[in-house]
């Protein structure tokens, strides 16, 4: 619920007060003396789907638009009128459903866009942290850089000022989104270039895109696609309720912050296409983020105030979804080749594991097949490594050979593209002695 206040200007004290009367609205009138064009200050309480439609009305009673007007939360109000007012806007059809007042959704979306030192700072710490957390695998570190990551203000801003023709909102907005993320991957590169060269992180560029928590997001897929659409619906439903959206907050830097880290990573071990992959993750999320909000507040009736934009804004909101749901299309496209390409590598490295079992025989035993890849975003294998296990003293047959000619057919790109001749294939022998223990004494 809401406490609203109002300065009426003068001679719009009665009409202002036979509207809320009519409405069946509790109010306390004040006088003002300050001796400017306003006469009296009328305070009332509203259920927070009746602030818009009774702000409407007043105006249309002859309350100017830019009238000094207080919104405040309010706690508890004790009222039968009230009650009933409540049940009339929550529960009937004059109210606007579950959604706050357009101007409040204004501020709030202003508000959630923070300052530009603070959105610097916090962005850098963010990123700084999840790189940390990237190269230590640990995920406790990638989820608290998640928490103080600024990154859901923006996004919302963006959205807010397209649906209400506030240009200077959305223009800031877009910025701050813009400068965010080059801002991560700035500051992710230069701390991970800072580890990797002064020997903090002696790890080569393999064995740090082996590490767990870096390794997921090299090749995106298309369940990313979803994850991004929820959380920017989930940012706008917190944003137009009215309710906390810290937590949402954390879903959107969820999707944004851990993949900027790894481009970063991967910019200061000199190796930037290989995450190709976390790069089109994060152009994929700012998109999805970005359109499902949008939409998510024109579908709850945001609209702006005066009537005579309302054609402008439909179209330059429609444009915007356009282009948005294009780049998500286009997107969504190479999400599903990296798809394809992951259930194909499964299925290669189930082959290989399959193909070595068999050109064994005796009591040779793969131990562990190794696969590496190339290319993005269909991923080929381009050599195997087994490990072959066998008892001390005996010898082992040679399957390298055969195991490379049986494996070069499964090893075709997805969609047959780039599909090589041959398949570079190791085998390393390992001899293996093993007993059994009795435990009986």
């Amino acid at each position: 619920m809401r406490l609203v206040q109002v300065m009426v200007p003068a001679g719009k004290r009665e009409t202002v007060l036979a509207t809320l009367d009519d409405e069946g609205i509790d109010y306390v009138l004040s006088d003002e003396t300050s001796g400017r064009e306003y006469t009296a200050v009328v305070s009332f309480p509203l259920p927070t789907e009746a602030v818009e439609p009774v702000l409407a009305e007043l105006r249309e009673a002859g309350l100017e638009r830019d009238a000094y007007t207080v919104v405040l939360d309010a706690e508890t109000v004790v009222s039968k009128r009230f009650e009933a007012l409540e049940e009339r806007y929550e529960n009937g059809d004059e109210g606007n459903g579950d959604r706050i007042a357009r101007e409040e959704l204004l501020a709030r979306a202003t508000d959630m866009a923070p300052r530009f030192p603070t959105f610097v700072t916090m962005t850098v710490i963010s990123a700084v942290v999840a790189t940390a957390g990237l190269l230590l695998d640990s995920a406790a570190v990638v989820v608290g850089s998640m928490v103080i990551a600024p990154l859901i203000g923006p996004a919302m801003a963006a959205s807010a000022g397209t649906v209400l023709d506030d240009d200077d909102l959305f223009e800031r907005g877009v910025k701050l989104q813009l400068l965010g993320g080059v801002l991560a991957v700035a500051s992710a590169a230069g701390f991970a270039a800072i580890l990797r060269y002064g020997s903090v992180v002696p790890f080569s560029a393999s064995e740090v895109f082996s590490i767990a928590e870096v390794r997921e997001r090299l090749a995106p897929d298309v369940l990313s696609l979803p994850i991004a659409l929820g959380a920017g619906v989930a940012g706008a439903l917190s944003l137009s309720s009215g309710v906390s959206s810290a937590l949402v907050g954390v879903m959107i830097a969820a999707a944004l912050v851990p993949p900027t880290a790894v481009v970063g990573i991967g910019l200061a071990w000199g190796e930037p296409v290989a995450v190709s992959g976390a790069a089109l993750l994060v152009l994929v999320n700012f998109v999805s983020i970005n359109f499902a909000a949008l939409a998510t507040l024109w579908y709850k009736g945001y609209r702006p105030e005066r009537f005579w934009r309302l054609d402008e804004t439909r179209a330059t909101t429609i444009k915007r979804v356009g282009v948005l749901g294009v780049g998500i299309l286009l997107a969504s496209g190479v999400l599903l080749g990296v798809t394809v390409a992951t259930v194909e590598s499964a299925q290669f490295e189930s082959a290989a594991q399959a193909e070595a079992d068999a050109l064994l025989d005796g009591d040779a035993y793969v131990l562990d097949v190794a696969v590496t890849y190339g290319g993005f975003p269909f991923r080929q294998p381009t050599a195997v490594t087994v490990t072959v296990g066998h008892p001390p003293g005996e010898t082992p047959p040679r399957i390298a050979d055969e195991l490379a000619r049986r494996l070069a057919d499964d090893a075709a790109s997805p969609f047959g593209v780039g599909k090589p001749a041959t398949v570079d294939v190791s085998v390393r022998y390992v001899p293996v002695e093993s007993t059994t223990v009795d435990g009986a004494a």
